[in-house]
């Protein structure tokens, strides 16, 4: 396809810095984007909703882990970046990139309203000489069908009149290694002239980039690298629970099946899967391969496996208890970790939610101490908060059920005045105590 002017025009802008950029979302993906991108130069306007989180923006104050208040501060006093819940700013933009969640319904089916919300805003100032990339996590074909058949509808060809492009998030929270900047970033242009101008774009801002020939490409890698963490980790906690019928330790046997350099990869039981890719993503691949009568067995079983972590987890804690002949109604329980996974505070789809409200169905006295996710709303709607743990009463708890291993905590203190442990983590490793009992090791018991 020849190159239009729009093409060049805009291609020129992001060489010199001259374009202004939007942000549709300012959450875990949005806002470390915008950021980077406006460290580059370019005069980024951050769009949501979300009226608090654009005032706190304001005051420079972050409300992601990953991002540094004081990079909001720089990037605000240089007036490179404008938080802002105006979408008509979009009138005045070169490139849009749309980082909306994109969260499972109640029937675990796409949930796409914020992309169709953000698209409904586009059209409503949409002109030419427009590059638009949706980073969104979604099934493959939705560049397509939300975005390019909705603007041909009123009138704009891509690659001619505006660019699209697919580029799916990569944000791992609370990875102090691989941020926004330094993960290879794919990009799936619907024409190569798209990609093109989305790879200019992000060049600066982005240390690699990785092109492929299509949006349905991009779309389908991301699914394809969180499914691949969702079987292999269901694969793994069948394995824990499988070791304990067999008197086994799994976390022995993946330490020592890690010492083979090649044809293995070590993945770790836990008490469930959480965030918003990987207990997410999958069902997204399954909803759109049934519309072609092709069924994701594999898909759907890891996903089974995953969702009945927490109840393994309660059984652990129903069994337990009764060693004490204890029962979990009255007990008196502490959860330690309530985030996803280690040192951050993301509660989105952590397992340890559901078991927290699983104890109290079962009439358990539950208090939580996680110093990162702080505090949360139950089923009920109402406010849960952490509580300042003092080692030294953690005898007056019947049981402590540690859910996420952060570094913060002290597991040897924990250990010596704790009466039972219940570790879902392999958190107590190091810690030689009796009152310790470790999911997917049953050769250690009270």
């Amino acid at each position: 396809m020849q190159k239009s002017e729009a093409f060049y025009r805009l291609k020129e802008k992001f060489l010199t810095m001259y374009a202004k950029v939007a942000v549709i979302g300012l959450g875990y993906v949005g806002l470390p984007l915008a950021i980077e991108l406006a460290k580059k130069g370019y005069q980024v306007f951050g769009i949501d909703i979300d009226q608090s989180k654009v005032k706190r923006l304001e005051k420079c104050e972050s409300y992601v882990s990953d991002v540094a208040s004081e990079d909001v501060y720089t990037a605000i006093s240089a007036q490179n970046f404008i938080p802002t819940t105006d979408y008509s700013i979009l009138k005045e933009v070169d490139a849009i990139s749309i980082c909306v969640p994109t969260p499972l319904t109640k029937y675990q089916q796409p949930n796409i309203d914020y992309i169709q919300a953000a698209v409904t805003e586009i059209k409503k100032y949409m002109h030419k000489e427009l590059l638009i990339i949706l980073e969104s996590t979604t099934y493959p074909g939705t560049t397509e069908e939300l975005i390019e058949k909705q603007l041909e509808l009123e009138g704009y060809k891509v690659g001619v009149d505006y660019f699209l492009c697919f580029s799916p998030e990569r944000v791992d929270p609370g990875n102090h290694q691989f941020k926004t900047k330094n993960i290879p970033k794919v990009i799936g242009g619907t024409t190569p002239q798209c990609s093109e101008l989305a790879m200019t774009l992000y060049q600066d801002a982005i240390s690699t980039m990785y092109p492929v020939s299509s949006p349905k490409v991009a779309e389908m890698t991301k699914l394809l690298e969180n499914t691949f963490r969702s079987v292999n980790i269901a694969f793994i906690n069948e394995m824990a629970m499988l070791s304990e019928k067999l008197h086994i330790n799994i976390w022995e046997v993946i330490e020592a099946a890690s010492t083979k350099p090649f044809g293995f990869m070590p993945f770790m039981p836990g008490p469930g899967i959480g965030g918003h890719c990987i207990p997410l993503d999958p069902m997204y691949l399954v909803w759109k391969a049934k519309e072609s009568k092709f069924y994701c067995r594999h898909i759907e079983l890891a996903q089974e496996i995953n969702m009945k972590m927490p109840h393994f987890v309660i059984s652990k804690v129903v069994n337990e208890l009764n060693h004490f002949s204890k029962s979990v109604k009255g007990s008196k329980i502490l959860l330690l970790g309530m985030a996803y996974k280690p040192n951050i505070d993301d509660l989105r789809e952590s397992p340890s939610l559901e078991i927290y409200e699983i104890l109290k169905e079962k009439g358990a006295s539950v208090q939580f101490y996680d110093p990162h996710a702080t505090k949360f709303i139950d089923k009920a709607g109402n406010e849960v908060c952490s509580i300042e743990v003092k080692y030294e009463r953690l005898q007056e708890y019947d049981c402590i059920l540690l859910l996420t291993n952060h570094d913060v905590f002290n597991y040897q203190a924990i250990a010596e005045n704790a009466n039972m442990i219940i570790d879902t983590r392999n958190a107590f490793k190091r810690v030689n105590c009796s009152n310790i009992v470790t999911i997917g090791d049953s050769s250690i018991k009270i």
